[in-house]
């Protein structure tokens, strides 16, 4: 699988004219590789070029990790001294040829850090962004990505569940967020979850990237809840909304209409149809109900490895939707100072259509 992927890699870079690509720790090191390393002091770089040639250097403390590689790569491990650093670096890069070529980077994920060593080692060389390429390996996902991203959706699912039954009026949204991630562990999420869970209550719920604080859940309150398991590297991100008691006429009303933009969103996505038109048909059913100024995003995002990839649902993205694309479709309506609503689904596009891996209920329930 791995070398397939290499291949894959190999192929876009030679379109692409870049001459190679330089990774350091994040989801698509992992999906080249299947290795994972964390961000430290101690820079692990990558680099992999478009003539298949791979180099990996890495402190020696995890030299031991590169075992598990399924094809050839010249490995460079250097020792703890940092002095040493430089010259471990521009030798690897100097014996690569790459001084004066094209080296792609991820900018959301280079870090400043490994920046610098690689451009020391290669001053003349330019470092062209390539998301956009590196996105295109892993925006289809394949059947067994699908069953890791379902098996992340399931135990979100399970452990909000049980998580509901412990609400009540007066628990603060914390209370219920630390109860919320307690339940993710004990129903199998890997322990570096997607995102910590936004718990938000009243008028935190019209905040849509709002944090759990010391606000304790009152009658008439909307309940807004998004939270995400991990899985084997892939994630589930989801978003329910819940009645604290009885609520408001209107508040039913909005949480009716993002059911029904939520609805619209899913039904929209198939092959061949651009990533903008799931955007406009959530959206549409909003804005005809009179609250399309209270929805304040785009309809939902790509997800897979990351919280958010490609594609993206937006009303100016014209790319068109393929098969085992993945994405959420999240419409919602923030009331400020008063309440929000979001509802949020995980999608993956299929061959006739698009097919929801959530099916947690979606209509108001009255908790507390």
């Amino acid at each position: 699988m791995y070398t397939q992927r290499l291949e894959k890699l190999t192929r876009a870079l030679k379109t692409s004219g870049m001459d190679a690509v330089v990774l350091n720790p994040g989801p698509t090191l992992t999906y080249l590789t299947g290795l994972n390393f964390h961000l430290m002091e101690r820079p692990v770089v990558m680099l992999f070029s478009a003539t298949s040639e791979v180099t990996l250097v890495l402190p020696e403390l995890e030299k031991l990790k590169a075992e598990a590689l399924t094809y050839n790569a010249s490995v460079v491990s250097y020792g703890e001294n940092p002095a040493d650093w430089n010259d471990v670096f521009r030798k690897t890069v100097s014996s690569a040829g790459l001084d004066g070529k094209q080296i792609g980077v991820e900018p959301r994920r280079l870090r400043l850090l490994e920046y610098n060593y690689i451009h020391a080692a290669a001053p003349k060389a330019n470092f062209p962004d390539a998301s956009d390429v590196l996105a295109s390996l892993r925006i289809c996902k394949d059947a067994d990505e699908i069953a890791k991203m379902q098996k992340a959706v399931q135990i979100a699912q399970n452990a909000l569940e049980a998580a509901l039954p412990l609400v009540k009026i007066g628990m603060t949204e914390k209370e219920l967020a630390s109860e919320l991630v307690v339940q993710l562990l004990k129903h199998g999420s890997e322990s570096e979850m997607p995102f910590a869970p936004i718990v938000s209550s009243g008028p935190n719920s019209a905040n849509p990237h709002a944090s759990p604080t010391d606000r304790k859940l009152q009658p008439g309150d909307l309940l807004v809840v998004d939270w995400g398991a991990a899985w084997e590297g892939y994630i589930s991100d989801l978003t329910r909304t819940f009645a604290i008691g009885e609520v408001d006429a209107e508040y039913q009303k909005i949480h009716q209409v993002v059911q029904q933009a939520n609805a619209a969103g899913r039904t929209a996505g198939k092959p061949g149809v651009p990533c903008a038109a799931v955007d406009k048909a959530a959206r549409g059913i909003i804005e005809q109900a009179g609250y399309g100024q209270y929805f304040t995003h785009r309809t939902g995002h790509g997800i897979g490895m990351e919280g958010h990839e490609e594609p993206y649902m937006r009303g100016d993205n014209q790319k068109l939707l393929e098969v085992g694309m993945a994405y959420t479709v999240e419409p919602g309506i923030y009331l400020p100072g008063r309440n929000g609503v979001r509802i949020e689904d995980n999608m993956v596009v299929t061959q006739n259509g698009s097919e929801s891996l959530s099916d947690m209920p979606r209509e108001i329930r009255v908790l507390g």
